[in-house]
């Protein structure tokens, strides 16, 4: 099928770690928003670094978010198992086990388009899921019957399993395809088989931390070998880590990406 010419422009947000990775994305968003037509997050780190809470679930909404995508972390926080099932923007892996709370698929209206997503957890250093791969051949299969635009959020550790799954991603018809889980931003944006691709999109947060993390908590823990609870480092200087794709949605093919890297040296206000 050949396109008509027409895009629209998504936004995929990194890793989200805490109070300073939801206020530097609110911040991004507050003068953005209007840039793009769908806006995607992965909040598995939101609530304090670990999990998402029902307030910081609704609070990300008012800034703009449609999608939620997840991790490892998702249970991290008690509440979540309150209202994951109703919450219609926020999906888990999909490769948790049958009767797992919430969904890890969705279809969003956009506009005059739909948009599918995909969350899928890797098996790599992790290894506490199903392997994804069958999960994922039929789920695409069964959302390419309702839209074109299917993204997926492949949440692991190893970069050659990311790039690998990507590609096979790309085969099954794939419209993007973002890596996260690492919280380091790679520098492999590429359109493969039509598929926007990279290997980690990043992360929001603290960015004098290590990978929003405090310093010295996480020193300690290297140093010591200890297991020290880890802190959310401050949010004097921030950054964001996004990724943008255009898609064709008459067709689901991305014709462009690029990253996004914003920085703020200065208090997050409150």
């Amino acid at each position: 099928m050949s396109g008509d010419g027409k895009t629209i422009k998504v936004i995929f947000f990194g890793d989200m770690v805490g109070k300073p990775g939801r206020y530097a994305v609110r911040d991004f968003l507050s003068e953005n928003r209007e840039k793009y037509d769908f806006v995607i997050a992965n909040v598995e780190n939101a609530s304090h670094g670990f999990g998402l809470t029902e307030k910081n679930y609704n609070e990300l909404i008012s800034y703009g978010v449609d999608c939620m995508t997840s991790g490892n972390h998702i249970w991290d926080k008690r509440d979540i198992f309150g209202f994951i099932d109703n919450a219609e923007k926020l999906i888990r892996p999909i490769n948790y086990p049958s009767g797992t709370k919430g969904v890890g698929s969705r279809v969003f209206d956009c506009g005059d388009y739909k948009i599918a997503a995909i969350n899928v957890l890797g098996k790599v250093f992790i290894n506490v899921v199903d392997f994804q791969w069958d999960f994922v051949t039929e789920e695409i299969k069964k959302l390419k019957e309702v839209t074109p635009i299917v993204i997926v959020d492949f949440h692991a550790e190893a970069t050659a399993e990311k790039i690998c799954f990507g590609r096979y991603c790309s085969e099954l018809g794939v419209s993007a395809f973002f890596g996260t889980h690492t919280h380091v931003q790679t520098s492999d944006e590429s359109i493969i088989n039509n598929m926007g691709y990279i290997t980690d999109a990043g992360f929001c947060g603290a960015s004098d931390g290590v990978i929003g993390m405090e310093y010295k908590t996480s020193l300690t823990r290297f140093v010591t070998g200890i297991p020290e609870r880890y802190e959310v480092a401050d949010g004097k200087s921030v950054q964001v880590n996004a990724v943008e794709v255009e898609i064709e949605p008459s067709t689901g093919h991305t014709v462009a990406i690029k990253r996004v890297l914003y920085n703020r040296n200065e208090e997050i206000k409150e």
